[in-house]
């Protein structure tokens, strides 16, 4: 479509749904050592569906299960996928959790078990689970159920312990060997010691392994014990000290932990004493900044470290400085990302930072320092979100789901601050509705709705928003009585801003049950209300764009094409993106239903390009089946089979088909019945079958063109 600009951020927006190849996380490192534990743990997974790899915290159980997950990924036709639950506090989100990691955005609002087993199906995938051992019983659970329903699917755990489940095959993850346990050995081969160099030649470049040092660095691997993370943390500290500095530095700190008897410190012991070495070395001000980033989940940006961090003996202006110090201690990895670097605190040191801000009597007030940041983000993001960083917002919120999720507990778990919760919950509402997050965003609606049942504003807003996410399921009666609730509560509190809202709400549902009299009448008031610019997202815009279908289910193209073209103009003139897209789709059914096919497919076409700047997973199945109806009408009914094929099972992954809309609904079986009869019962199911089988990007390229499918059914 001439004159349509692209976001700018687009170069860094975030993967749009279900690619073959999986999620695996790149090595940062290299792996070091454990020859004969890959090939077991190679053997394991082909002989067994559930492996769970156990040991002591900073063993190397998630990065071992990384290596051979790398190793053995091309085994896997539809790739190895990763879910860390090392935050997740709540067992009833694991099943969500993992399902989000696998790029399943679910904005259905069928039971989660539900979608979860029916995407897998027959699909081969390696999913690799890292930190169950909070979380044992969930996780038990739910692979015994992902792996009886799930017949391709194949299950790498790793835990403290061991989950019990039905079917599992436990490998303990020793530590690495120390010079002296193979008689004869040569300690330059020793895996420790080789770890050890690796690491201080990556920290101290003129290190060399060499007959001077073996005996020194032999013995600390032997005093670490071999644990991998001891031995890290013990080479960083080559850029100040030599190795024998840091073995007289441990073995004095040893001996107080142990007494006289080497033997009496367990090797939990020994990586507790490493890290309070490496804790100790720290300045003062690094160790407070430590125990503060401790309430961080994944990762974070600089902005957030200043805002949380700062205050009481942590001047703003420090914050920087320290970080880069901590990293450099391999105390933080940092971590690059198109929107600039990322900051993370390894699961181990982050649970030590946890218990020295215990200590300190900080955590109360730090995870409100959290809280906050994460509810000015979001309101940012809200504010923001119809204008020209619309890309970079989705791209951001995805980035900080994690720290969202970590924000959203503390306010539904301590007393006092749900209201908070309620703020959070719904300055997000594009994050649930435009972003693919809709099962999520519903799921901790209603449940701070329960926790709030007097009347506010705040009340009245998480519910016209709760009211959005249930259309956007196609849950018409649910989406019915959250804006009807809105609106009672809002006339009791005098808020005018949510009974229009509600208002639009009402509006959508009755454009989705096919009741246009009512839906007209209900979003001419909104874009009235709305006339003067306030409320673009979710109030103008969308009424404009659900006005304009309505019309178009009354036959009238014309009056639609005027109401478009003007909401088109809006956004481009605010640089927005996702509502363009569903104008440019509803301006494509215009033209469709005037009778200019060509440029109908044209503008549809352009609607499918933009809306893969975001995961919304709704729009793009609303597209695709207009693509498919376009295609069949110009004689290529193979091509619309597939692609309906392909469109229906991404869309039942993701939500209800059509949205349950009888309108949506009568067309989408009006082309099935059409490709049966031009192509024949057995070639449609063929074609239908295949397109079933596309991963969500496959089947976009496929609609727009991009690429000849392979398919041999298409050259027929």
């Amino acid at each position: 479509m001439a004159g349509v600009s692209y976001p700018r951020e687009a170069a860094m927006a975030a993967p749009s749904g279900w690619r073959r190849e999986g999620n695996l996380p790149n090595e940062l490192t290299s792996f070091v050592g454990r020859t004969r534990l890959l090939t077991t743990l190679r053997q394991k997974l082909r002989e067994h569906r559930l492996v769970t790899v156990t040991g002591i915290g900073g063993v190397g159980k998630s990065r071992t299960a990384l290596r051979i997950a790398h190793m053995i990924r091309d085994e896997f036709g539809d790739g190895v996928w990763f879910a860390d639950l090392a935050r997740l506090q709540d067992q009833g989100m694991v099943r969500h959790t993992i399902t989000s990691a696998l790029g399943i955005a679910d904005q259905s609002a069928r039971a989660t078990d539900e979608t979860l087993v029916e995407w897998l199906g027959d699909r081969e995938i390696l999913l690799i689970i890292d930190t169950c051992e909070h979380l044992v019983d969930a996780c038990a659970a739910l692979f015994e159920d992902l792996l009886t329903h799930a017949p391709g699917l194949t299950i790498l755990a790793t835990s403290r312990q061991s989950l019990n489940a039905r079917g599992e095959y436990t490998v303990a993850i020793p530590p690495l060997t120390v010079p002296g346990d193979a008689p004869g050995e040569n300690p330059f081969t020793n895996e420790s010691v080789q770890l050890f160099a690796a690491r201080a030649g990556a920290v101290l470049p003129s290190f060399v392994l060499d007959e001077n040092n073996i005996g020194p660095v032999s013995e600390l691997c032997r005093r670490l014990d071999g644990i991998p993370l001891a031995i890290e943390l013990a080479a960083v500290r080559m850029r100040a000290l030599s190795v024998e500095q840091i073995l007289a530095l441990l073995a004095d700190r040893f001996s107080l932990l142990a007494g006289a008897s080497r033997t009496a410190l367990p090797r939990h012991q020994t990586l507790r004493a490493a890290i309070g070495w490496s804790h100790e070395l720290c300045e003062p001000a690094e160790r407070l900044l430590w125990a503060r980033l401790s309430v961080f989940a994944g990762d974070f940006e600089m902005d957030a470290a200043r805002y949380v961090c700062a205050g009481d003996n942590l001047p703003g202006e420090s914050i920087m400085e320290l970080v880069s110090s901590l990293v450099e201690k391999s105390i933080l990895l940092s971590v690059g990302t198109p929107s600039g670097h990322r900051y993370r605190l390894i699961d181990t040191l982050r649970t030590y930072g946890e218990e020295w801000l215990d200590k300190l009597g900080e955590t109360p007030q730090v995870r409100e320092r959290h809280r906050d940041y994460y509810l000015q983000l979001a309101k940012r993001g809200e504010e923001a979100w119809s204008g020209p960083r619309q890309v970079y917002w989705y791209v951001r919120m995805r980035h900080e789901h994690d720290n969202i999720r970590v924000a959203l507990e503390y306010c539904l778990n301590v007393p006092g601050q749900v209201r908070y919760g309620l703020e959070l919950l719904s300055a997000l509402w594009f994050m649930w509705v435009a972003c693919g997050l809709a099962r999520e965003g519903r799921l901790y609606l209603e449940k701070t709705l329960e926790l709030t049942p007097q009347p506010s504003s705040e009340r009245c807003k998480a519910l016209w928003v709760l009211s959005y996410i249930h259309s956007s399921q196609g849950n018409i009666p649910g989406a019915i009585e959250a804006a009807e609730q809105c609106s009672s509560d809002a006339v009791r509190v005098g808020d005018s801003a949510a009974v229009i809202l509600a208002t639009k709400m009402l509006g959508t549902a009755a454009w989705l049950q096919g009741d246009l009299q009512k839906a007209s009448a209900l979003l001419g008031v909104a874009i009235e209300f709305h006339r003067s610019g306030r409320e673009l997202n979710p109030g103008l815009l969308p009424s404009i764009v659900e006005l304009s279908m309505v019309l178009l289910m009354q036959n009238e193209p014309v009056e639609a094409e005027v109401l478009l073209r003007d909401c088109i103009a809006v956004c481009t003139q605010r640089g927005e993106v996702w509502l363009r897209s569903y104008a440019i789709y509803a301006l494509a059914n215009a033209f469709h239903g005037m009778g200019r096919p060509a440029e109908s497919m044209v503008h549809a076409r352009e609607a499918l390009r933009l809306k893969r700047y975001f995961h919304d997973v709704l729009g793009i199945g609303l597209t695709v089946e207009l693509i498919a109806k376009l295609a069949l009408e110009d004689g290529q009914a193979l091509l619309a089979s597939q692609l309906m094929g392909g469109g229906q099972q991404n869309w039942r992954t993701y939500g209800l088909p059509q949205l349950g809309s009888p309108f949506f609904n009568s067309e989408h079986d009006r082309c099935i019945k059409e490709c049966k009869r031009l192509l024949g019962e057995q070639v449609h199911e063929e074609a239908f079958s295949q397109g079933k089988r596309l991963s969500l990007e496959e089947l976009i390229e496929l609609a727009l063109g991009d690429q000849e499918p392979d398919d041999p059914l298409l050259q027929l």
